[in-house]
């Protein structure tokens, strides 16, 4: 063998190990990206007009639920399966112990007897079938959409408990001109 052969048998050997170097980590990289998505995150879509003009129909959200305890003020998805087929997504208005009112004249909301600031809504708030004050039991939450006139929510259902929160949306990653943080 000369030389010349001997040095092309190691580029080809090079070659071949840089290529299945980078099949190695992009296969590794994968299997890490869908364990993430398995277990910490998860990606949910955005259906119907209940959280306008926070969410829109076709929006992605991506949605933590590790480790996670929800908050008045929190947008989270919920799964009640017995009244809708599909996850819901509202914002957490208030958390077990807390008492929540609405007005049915002013169409404000209380909760404690703090009247709540809530500049992502556009119309007044209408109690719909329950009556207020309300108390959330521990380890449930009340929960209504931002779009308060087109929502099924808490004011229908009355308080979910927290073992049907999916998680807390964090994130929106569609469509791309609204890509950011959730608050």
């Amino acid at each position: 063998m000369t030389e010349q052969d001997a040095v092309q048998e190691r580029e080809g050997y090079s070659f071949k190990k840089e290529f299945f170097d980078i099949c190695e980590t992009i296969v590794f990289s994968l299997v890490v990206l869908i364990l993430i998505f398995l277990f910490i995150f998860r990606v949910v879509g955005v259906e119907g007009d209940s959280m306008e003009y926070t969410l829109s129909t076709g929006d992605r959200l991506i949605v933590s639920h590790l480790f996670y305890d929800p908050k008045p003020g929190d947008i989270v998805v919920v799964e009640l399966d017995e009244y809708f087929d599909t996850p819901i997504i509202k914002r957490v208005i208030a958390v077990g112990g807390q008492t929540v009112d609405i007005d049915s004249e002013t169409g404000k909301v209380r909760v404690d007897g703090q009247e709540l600031d809530e500049p992502y809504t556009h119309d007044p708030t209408t109690p719909k079938s329950l009556h207020y004050p309300m108390t959330v039991p521990e380890g449930s939450v009340f929960v209504m959409g931002d779009n308060r006139a087109n929502s099924t929510d808490g004011r229908n259902f009355g308080y979910v408990d927290k073992k049907h929160i999916l998680g807390k949306a964090i994130f929106r990653i569609f469509p791309v001109t609204k890509i950011g943080i959730l608050s």
